[in-house]
């Protein structure tokens, strides 16, 4: 994941743990096979702001840190691990900008050693809300969570169709055979798959919005995973695109079905997301948003 390090903020070794995570969440999309997604303006990027020196009581690091979606006017979807355990102070907000982490940047020099304008220059603030369960077991984690956001305040700064979500069991309905003729898209904000250097592996990039085709793989309860392999011509997830979308075209409809969790360390062969057609996804999404 990027950071404005020498500008404004770092992501520190806490919030790298929290975006990366021990299961290594993807957050990326792969420079392979992959191509800016200026079109798909419902998918995000989460920008928090936090504390992490001597006085709590004001934000002194901004950054953005996962991806996700709009599913409604004013409910942004993303993934829990994305949105728990950060410092008591954090603040959300979320931006449908093209590219997040040029936006930054400017604002970093416009407003230095203060977060909150720098966040408010490139997105609008929300309220988090996790599911309660998270973190619950391997079969069902539970890692979903949606930001509430001020509607008339993201219509004003970006025009967007929300993403459609799934019927209940769109995913098995298919089956085998269709699921293996389903074309999948993966989206969001992440960096690149890892590159080796004099340190060990590193991945660059991030903060532009960025598409690549997945393929299917398998299917769980919970969980759908998808190929990222260049040689089938798929691109994929990395580092950033926790909680950025998965689509799959549906009887001709691009169908937001699955969020980015995790994945390979090095970001080159499986992005396994959540199942938004699944009970426990839309039980939790139900009170946030009409379901099909």
């Amino acid at each position: 994941m990027t950071a404005v390090t020498a500008r404004l903020s770092a992501v520190t070794a806490a919030a790298c743990a929290l975006v990366l995570g021990a299961a290594l969440p993807s957050s990326a999309i792969n420079s392979y096979n992959a191509a800016p997604a200026p079109e798909r303006t419902e998918v995000g990027a989460l920008v928090a702001t936090w504390d992490h020196d001597e006085d709590p009581a004001t934000a002194d690091r901004v950054d953005w840190v996962c991806s996700g979606t709009m599913v409604d006017a004013d409910t942004f979807l993303t993934a829990a691990h994305c949105t728990t355990d950060w410092p008591a102070n954090v603040r959300f907000y979320v931006s449908l900008d093209q590219d997040v982490q040029a936006g930054l940047d400017a604002a970093a020099a416009r407003h230095p050693g203060d977060p909150t304008s720098v966040a408010k220059a490139v997105a609008v603030e929300g309220v988090a809300h996790s599911h309660p369960a998270y973190p619950g077991p391997a079969s069902d984690d539970h890692d979903i969570s949606v930001v509430e956001l001020p509607a008339a305040e993201v219509a004003a700064r970006w025009s967007f169709a929300p993403a459609a979500l799934p019927a209940a069991g769109a995913l098995d309905a298919l089956g085998p055979r269709g699921l293996d003729a389903t074309p999948f898209t993966v989206a969001g904000y992440g960096t690149r798959e890892a590159v080796r250097g004099p340190g060990g592996h590193t991945h660059p990039g991030g903060g532009v919005r960025m598409k690549a085709p997945v393929s299917f793989n398998a299917l769980n309860n919970a969980w759908v995973r998808l190929g990222m392999t260049a040689p089938q011509g798929n691109g994929g997830a990395c580092y950033g695109d926790s909680g950025g979308p998965n689509f799959a075209v549906i009887d001709g409809r691009r169908t937001l079905v699955a969020t980015t969790i995790t994945g390979d360390g090095p970001c080159y062969a499986t992005n396994v997301a959540y199942r938004l057609d699944a009970p426990g996804a839309r039980a939790f999404l139900a009170p946030f948003v009409r379901l099909p």
